[in-house]
């Protein structure tokens, strides 16, 4: 990024910066030029990173209430019974739930771990994401004045040129009148009447 990146950095600090990708506004800042790639990139870093923290999150959802129904599973199945063969299967079915538990945990476990360090890889992505957007933003801004003030000084050249020939056109228009003027009081409307059939002219 141009100029001091820390300073903008800490500028950024303690600001309530929105996810980019996800705010409209931000996305039609980019709708006449289009996003350069670097922003591309980093805006597809933040959309996977959005993505798996998604995925997460209803995996563990699901994992959580996989674990609640194998604990409703144990407490029905702990009850002795006095025949043997249905306490074998029911040990059984212990013994899996015990161990479909122990891996759920394992997996909830992760996915928490996970789940504790996607948000600052988020806004670490976002961070850098600004960053690339004012670097662009204010590259547009730069351009945009010299655009702009190109055209004004074009369009008061126009009006300086418009007003010139507003009083031209008024000037041939009264001399035109006068002249049609002239040649009616002088020689009369026969002699106008051949006048403009020869020359086309019409007096405006």
């Amino acid at each position: 990024m141009r100029g001091n990146e820390e300073e903008f950095k800490k500028a950024l600090q303690g600001k309530n910066v929105p996810i980019l990708v996800l705010d409209q506004k931000w996305h039609r800042l980019f709708a006449i030029h289009g996003k350069p790639q670097n922003v591309v990139e980093l805006e597809s870093s933040l959309n996977a990173l959005l993505a798996r923290q998604g995925k997460l999150n209803t995996e563990l959802k699901s994992l959580k209430k996989l674990k609640a129904q194998l604990m409703d599973n144990i407490v029905l199945n702990m009850q002795e019974t006095e025949n043997r063969e249905q306490n074998s299967v029911r040990d059984q079915k212990l013994e899996a739930d015990r161990k479909m538990i122990d891996e759920t945990n394992g997996r909830i476990e992760s996915i928490e771990d996970e789940l504790l360090e996607i948000p600052k890889q988020i806004r670490a992505v976002n961070e850098s994401l600004m960053l690339a957007s004012m670097d662009y933003f204010y590259e547009k801004l730069r351009i945009n004045k010299e655009e702009s003030d190109e055209i004004d000084a074009w369009i008061k050249q126009i009006r300086i040129d418009l007003k010139k020939n507003i009083i031209r056109k008024q000037n041939r228009d009264i001399n035109s009148h006068e002249m049609y003027a002239y040649i009616h009081d002088v020689l009369g409307p026969e002699v106008l009447d051949l006048f403009d059939a020869e020359y086309g002219t019409t007096d405006k």
